[in-house]
């Protein structure tokens, strides 16, 4: 359980308790919770108690199964409903920018655009059309297309998608705008886990970016890596997708 890194360990009991109960919908017994968790049951009896007395476990019947309580979903909401994306994000972006030593964003989907929410720019910054306020299309960006990814994520979903807000825009040479051509660019995309943008959206500019999900099932926000063609060539905009990718997932 990972208790000897644990500062406190008995919070860290009481969250590997929230932890599974949360993976049973029809609620879990303290027989089950004992044997999952490895652990007595009279401890584990008396840290229940003190969940269900702060609202963030459920047990309807006595001696029925245990839930989650109303209070650890009431405070879920609370945060979703009033967190700040640029906030919690921010950090990470500055962290990416330092790495990389390029320009990062953070961007969210609205229709058929992109809506830039912050940006850091790279010391060797080059210019581009992302504002931090500004749009772009979806379908040809980097961000847009880990959002599309994710958000619409079956080719007839993508169709749909197209359908409403279509014709897709050409930005470049390099634009697609087929939409069955970029329904299955972007089962590739989920397929690799992070979005290319190979001049799409500019003429020498490439992008790598990855979806940031906060625990929903279709992302919040996107996150990219910018740079100049000769500064992202193929080896290195795999290595920066693969770390873009594990670098969200674990932060965020």
């Amino acid at each position: 359980m990972g208790e000897a890194q644990s500062p406190v360990g008995s919070v860290d009991r009481a969250l590997l308790i929230l932890q599974e109960i949360g993976k049973h919908s029809r609620g879990v017994t303290l027989d089950e919770l004992a044997t999952r968790l490895g652990l007595p049951k009279s401890s584990l009896h008396r840290l229940l108690s003190a969940l269900k007395h702060r609202g963030f476990a459920a047990q309807p019947e006595p001696s029925g199964p245990y839930f989650l309580g109303t209070e650890m979903l009431a405070t879920a909401f609370r945060f979703y409903e009033t967190m700040d994306l640029r906030t919690i994000v921010h950090p990470l972006l500055l962290r990416l920018s330092d790495e990389f030593s390029e320009t990062v964003h953070m961007a969210m989907l609205d229709g058929a655009e992109v809506v830039y929410l912050d940006k850091v720019e790279a010391v060797r910054s080059i210019t581009m059309t992302s504002v931090v306020g500004g749009r772009n299309a979806a379908h040809c960006t980097g961000v847009g297309k880990a959002l599309l990814a994710w958000t619409y994520p079956t080719d007839e979903a993508i169709r749909a998608w197209a359908e409403r807000y279509g014709p897709l825009t050409t930005r470049t040479r390099s634009t697609i705008t087929n939409p069955a051509k970029l329904a299955a660019h972007l089962a590739q995309v989920r397929e690799r886990g992070y979005a290319l943008d190979l001049e799409e959206n500019e003429p020498g500019v490439r992008c790598v970016a990855a979806p940031v999900f906060m625990g929903k099932t279709a992302p919040v926000a996107a996150v990219s890596v910018t740079a100049l063609k000769d500064r992202m060539p193929p080896a290195r905009t795999e290595e920066l997708g693969n770390a873009l990718r594990q670098a969200v997932a674990e932060q965020v």
